[in-house]
């Protein structure tokens, strides 16, 4: 009996470390998990708001396009509005989806910016089927939409913990073609 007395501290000493050790991979298996699991849904976080972001620079692109074809923008690939028609239905649905997964994944600032966005995008091209329409009131249109861009990617960055990166705004002078080469 004095033998297993004298061993006891010993073999206690044994138990502890061994659940000291237990603990201690558990934690950290467990930090771990949480660490890889925030690092999936950022990886998926930043996905849709891409995802959301291209389908609404599809719109804008053919927006410019046949703002050009209708004279008030510069842009040197005009494209009649019939011609763009297919083009503006597929881009409008492909906002549909990514904007369902952005309302899932995104925060409260990055959903409020996006729909900002949007709005502005809705508006050009509601002014595109005016009427009547003016360079400076498609200026005014631009600018609005460029700010509620540069005001998503701002949000975006902050999510995702990214640096300020680029306003994506600069100014190309466009010539039109006279059909001569000078």
């Amino acid at each position: 009996m004095s033998a297993f007395i004298q061993q006891l501290p010993a073999l206690l000493g044994v138990l502890v470390g061994a659940l000291g050790s237990y603990l201690a991979i558990t934690k950290g298996d467990e930090a771990r998990f949480r660490r890889e699991q925030r690092a999936r849904w950022e990886e998926r976080r930043l996905a849709v708001y891409a995802d959301y972001a291209t389908a609404l620079k599809r719109s804008v692109t053919l927006a410019y396009r046949i703002a050009s074809h209708l004279g008030v923008d510069p842009h040197p690939h005009p494209l009649s509005p019939e011609e763009a028609a297919a083009g503006l239905a597929e881009a409008t649905d492909a906002r549909d989806p990514a904007g369902e997964a952005l309302l899932m994944l995104g925060t409260p600032e990055v959903v409020e910016r996006a729909r900002a966005w949007v709005v502005a995008v809705v508006e050009i091209e509601q002014f595109l089927r005016e009427p009547v329409r003016t360079a400076e009131g498609w200026s005014a249109l631009l600018a609005r939409q460029r700010a509620a861009r540069e005001e998503y990617y701002a949000a975006v960055r902050r999510d995702v913990a990214l640096p300020p990166g680029h306003s994506g705004h600069w100014t190309l002078h466009w010539r039109p073609s006279s059909g001569r080469s000078d």
